[in-house]
Formats: structure tokens, sequence, C-alpha cells
């Protein structure tokens, strides 16, 4: 069962009684999202390359490719795809979603006081197809779910940015073991960003044993640290 629940900083998430868990933290849906994935995941990718880029400063025309673990309700995209729009970033998103929710469900969430109403409008028109293809939303970003378990998914494409946001492994830890995990960062460019809410000792382990450099990056509110590795 599926119900809608505030967080505590009045942003909306969705708990699964099934699995026993929220979709986003319960300390702020909005916040982990913002300091997790789009914060500390795409503009530290992007920050870092436009550091190194012969064409210096300015990032307007960059293109970045990102790749998501547990699409659920499409916040970590919807705050990725406006970051790029007003940018002006190429975005080519990939979502894995094994148990995709229902346009009913993802209506109710609240997301488009996030975003701009033509975001949130292309996003909803495109929900269902983009679980069978890749859909071209805007003249920026194109969107394609894959609707299959983690393991099972596979692509000659690989990413900029790797957005890891399974539930908990206290809720599904083989979604956190070593055959996960080196399954997933198979799909990240040399020069990536590979980042999580999550931070253990196990999963730094596996993490550096795949060549990546770890650090403890700041946590979102509720907790001290997440995983940053590149």
């Amino acid at each position: 069962m599926l119900e809608i629940v505030k967080t505590s900083d009045g942003s909306n998430t969705i708990f699964n009684s099934e699995v026993g868990e929220n979709y986003h933290s319960r300390h702020g849906a909005l916040q982990e999202s913002k300091h997790v994935f789009v914060k500390s995941g795409l503009q530290f990718f992007l920050e870092n390359k436009n550091k190194v880029s012969p064409t210096g400063g300015d990032l307007e025309g960059a293109d970045v490719s990102i790749l998501e673990v547990g699409f659920g309700t499409g916040l970590n995209f919807l705050l990725s795809a406006d970051y790029c729009i007003t940018e002006n970033i190429q975005l080519n998103y990939t979502g894995i979603e094994a148990y995709p929710l229902t346009d009913d469900m993802i209506s109710q969430t609240g997301y488009d006081e996030y975003v701009t109403a033509d975001l949130w409008q292309q996003f909803l028109s495109n929900y269902q197809p983009a679980l069978k293809r890749s859909i071209e939303l805007n003249k920026v970003c194109r969107l394609q779910i894959a609707n299959v378990k983690l393991m099972d998914f596979q692509s000659n494409q690989k990413f900029d940015v790797i957005y890891f946001d399974a539930f908990a492994a206290i809720h599904q830890p083989e979604m956190w073991d070593e055959a996960a995990i080196t399954h997933t960062l198979q799909f990240l460019k040399a020069g990536g960003v590979f980042v999580t809410y999550a931070i253990t000792g196990n999963l730094k382990r596996i993490v550096k044993s795949l060549g990546l450099k770890v650090e403890k990056a700041p946590g979102a509110p509720g907790k001290r640290e997440m995983l940053r590795a590149y």
C-alpha cells in the first residue's frame, strides 16, 4: 500500500508499507533531493568538469548524462531537469524503476510546486511513454525509465553521474551488496561521479575496490554524512 506523507520540510513523499520505508527522507524530501543528488552530484560534476574545460567558466551549452537507480516519484529527475533548463545544459536522463508508480500517485506528490508548470506537464504527459522508450520532453531534456530490476538493466551507454537512490539496506540489502554496486558502477564514465544518501564501511570498501576515490560529503538534514565517489 502506498500513502502520501508530509516530511519535515513541508514537501511530500510516499510511504511504501510493503517495504516499510518512505521514498525520501522523512527529514525533508525536497531538501534531500536537492542536497544529495542535484548539488552533490550534478552540480559537483559540472563544476569540476568546467574547471578543466578549455572553454573556461561558462556552463551554458554543456551536456550531462545521468543514471538514477530507484526513479521512484521522479523528484530527482524533476529538480535536475529544472536546473539544466535554467542553465541551458542538455540533459540525457535514464532512470531504473522495477515498480513504477501510477500517474495518479505521481500527480498527488505536489512536486509541481518546485518546478515550472511546463516541465511538470511535460513530465506527466510523457511518464508512461518514457517507460517504453527515450522521450524528448523539451529542447533540453530527454528521459527514459527502464522498467526492470537493477540486475537486469543493460545499456551500451555510460553516464557522467549516477544517482543511487534505492531503499535503505535494512529493507533492501540486495540493492547494496557487492554484485549490485559492481553492476551499477560499470555504467559510470571515467571522470564521472557516483552519489548516494548513505555511507557505510561496507559500501566504501566495495566502491574503493572498484577503483573509485571515495569521500565523505556533508549529508542532507538528518544525516551527518553521505558518500560521493569519482
